[in-house]
């Protein structure tokens, strides 16, 4: 009996460290940076657009014959739609856990992220 119980020990140990070793090397995503915003109001019109369509709604990315991932920025309201996911800007800000984007290219410039997180968190004005 003391033997069994001893047994069972090893195993629920074993499990205890199977489980911590799984979750420990499961890739976490970091969230996104935000920025102070109280004086930068970009529109999509004015300032993002122009971001998007030069980095991103291009010829084999996400304009709306390449839709790569299933996601075309070609439109003020697919890019709104686009940008309510965390995926959206922590592949702009090249974060861990995201695939980073623009895809083979630079990473946008930290003034570039900053509009388009601006733009993001005043609620995606067009």
């Amino acid at each position: 009996m003391k033997n069994m119980k001893f047994e069972f020990q090893k195993i629920a140990l074993a499990s205890v460290l199977a489980t911590f070793l799984f979750v420990s090397c499961e890739d976490k995503k970091v969230e996104p940076l935000t920025y102070d915003c109280t004086t930068v109001t970009p529109t999509y019109t004015a300032d993002v657009k122009t971001i998007i369509d030069t980095n991103c709604a291009t010829s084999g990315c996400h304009n709306s014959s390449s839709r790569a991932d299933g996601r075309d920025y070609s439109t003020y309201s697919l890019v709104k739609r686009g940008a309510s996911d965390n995926s959206f800007m922590g592949s702009m800000q090249h974060l861990s856990g995201y695939k980073s984007m623009p895809q083979g290219r630079s990473k946008l410039s930290d003034a570039q992220i900053q509009t388009i997180s601006c733009w993001i968190q005043n609620g995606s004005p067009e």
